[in-house]
C-alpha cells in the first residue's frame, strides 16, 4: 500500500504595522492555546532585542531574529530558523511567524514557496494582519519617497483576515472611516473587530486562508523572481528587474481586483531608523517620566514605536513600558508582565525606539541622565 501522505505543519504569519498588536496577539494565542504545541518566530527591527521578554513563556521554542526586517536582511534567518523547528516537525502542532512592524509580508510568504524542503513540510495557513484603529490612517496616507513601499498598505492588501484592534480608542464613525479604507485596499479580507488582540482562536488557526493561486492570479511574477534570487546564495535583492507602482500612487487602490506586483521592488524608507539602548543601573521612578513625557509630547509624532524593559530604584520588580506615537503604557512583573529581576541578576536596561530622524546620541544621553 502506498504511504498516506504526511501532514503539513501549519504556518500563520502575523503582521501589522509598528504597535499594531502583534505582541499582543501572540501573547492571547500562548495564553489561549490549550493542548496545542505552537513554536513563534519572532523579527525585530532594531540591534536591541525586547520583544522575546514581552513574550509569555512557552513550553515550545520562542526564536528571535534581530538587527533586520525579516523580509530583508533576515530572510536567511528565517529559513534557517524554519528547518531546524522541522527537525521536531512532529512534535509541533503550528508555527507563527511575527514579522517587524516595518516588514513588507510579501517576501515573507514568498519564503513559503521557493524553498523546496520548506515548501514540502509547511502549509501557509494564513496572513492575519493587525491594524491599530487609531493611528492606521496616518500610516496609510504617509507619502513615502520614490520608490519606497508603504508597509502600513502593503500588510493589508496581503492579509487574509484583519484583526481591526484598539477599537475602544476610536469613536464610531472613525471606525466606520478605517473599515471602509480597509476594504478599499483588501475586499476579500474578513475584518474582525477587537480589543487588546483578543479574538477567538478558532478564527485565527487552522483555517486555511492562504491561497496562493490568487495571488497568482493577481501577479504571475509573484514567486518567479524570488525563485531566482534563492537560487543565487539565498539572497535577497530589492532592485528587481521590474519597477511598479507603490499602492496608493495615481489614485491606485489596491482591492480584490489588483493585479500589479505587490512584493516586488522593496524598500525601506531612509528617514526610519532604529535606536537601541541597552544599560545597567536603575532608574530614578520621577526622571524617568519626566523624559518619557517630555519625549513622547516632543517627538511624538515621527516617533513610530518605543518600547523597553526597565530596573526602577527600590523595587524587584521588571517594569515595561510600551509607546505607540504619543501614547504610552506601563506595565511591570507585579502585574503578570514576565518575571521579577532574579536575586543577584545584572540589572539591564532595554529600550528601543523606531521611526523618524533620531538621534542616537541624543536619546542615549538622556536615558543616561535618569539612572540613579
Amino acid at each position: 500500500m502506498p504511504e498516506a501522505p504526511q501532514k503539513k505543519l501549519p504556518i500563520t504569519i502575523i503582521t501589522g504595522f509598528l504597535g499594531a498588536g502583534k505582541t499582543t496577539l501572540v501573547n492571547h494565542v500562548l495564553k489561549n492555546k490549550q493542548d496545542l504545541k505552537i513554536a513563534v518566530v519572532e523579527n525585530e527591527f532594531g540591534e536591541v532585542g525586547i520583544d522575546e521578554g514581552l513574550v509569555l513563556e512557552s513550553k515550545e521554542e520562542i526564536l528571535e531574529m534581530n538587527n533586520g526586517c525579516v523580509c530583508c536582511t533576515v530572510r536567511g534567518d528565517l529559513i534557517r530558523i524554519m528547518k531546524k523547528l522541522l527537525k521536531r516537525k512532529n512534535s509541533l502542532d503550528g508555527i507563527i511567524v511575527e514579522t517587524t512592524g516595518l516588514a513588507n509580508p510579501g517576501p515573507v510568504i514568498q519564503t513559503f514557496f521557493v524553498d523546496e524542503e520548506i515548501k514540502d513540510a509547511c502549509a501557509l495557513d494564513a496572513v492575519l494582519t493587525v491594524v491599530d484603529a487609531r493611528h492606521v490612517t496616518q500610516h496609510l496616507d504617509e507619502i513615502k519617497p520614490a520608490g519606497v513601499v508603504n508597509e502600513a498598505v502593503q500588510q493589508i492588501a496581503f492579509a487574509d483576515k484583519v484583526l481591526l484592534n484598539k477599537v475602544d480608542l476610536v469613536e464610531d464613525k472613525e471606525k466606520a472611516d478605517v473599515r471602509s479604507r480597509i476594504h478599499n485596499i483588501n475586499a476579500a479580507a474578513e475584518i474582525i473587530e477587537c480589543e487588546r488582540s483578543n479574538v477567538d482562536l478558532a478564527s485565527l488557526l487552522g483555517i486555511s486562508a492562504f491561497s496562493l493561486d490568487r495571488w497568482l492570479e493577481k501577479d504571475p511574477e509573484f514567486l518567479r523572481e524570488e525563485e531566482e534570487v534563492h537560487k543565487h546564495e539565498h539572497g535577497h535583492d530589492h532592485h528587481h528587474h521590474h519597477e511598479h507602482k507603490a499602492h496608493g500612487e495615481d489614485g491606485h487602490k489596491c482591492d480584490d481586483s489588483c493585479t500589479h506586483g505587490h512584493a516586488h521592488g522593496h524598500k525601506h524608507d531612509d528617514r526610519v531608523t532604529s535606536v537601541g539602548i541597552q544599560m545597567e543601573g536603575e532608574c530614578d521612578m520621577q526622571k524617568l517620566n519626566e523624559w518619557l513625557s517630555t519625549l513622547l509630547q516632543e517627538r511624538g509624532p515621527d516617533l513610530f514605536r518605543s518600547k523597553g524593559i526597565l530596573a526602577l530604584h527600590g523595587t524587584d520588580h521588571k517594569h515595561v513600558f510600551q509607546g505607540v506615537h504619543m501614547l504610552l503604557q506601563f506595565s511591570s512583573s507585579q502585574d503578570g508582565a514576565g518575571r521579577p529581576w532574579a536575586p543577584g541578576e545584572t540589572r539591564v536596561n532595554k529600550l528601543v525606539f523606531i521611526g523618524k530622524n533620531l538621534d542616537r546620541n541624543e536619546l542615549t544621553n538622556s536615558f543616561k541622565a535618569c539612572l540613579v
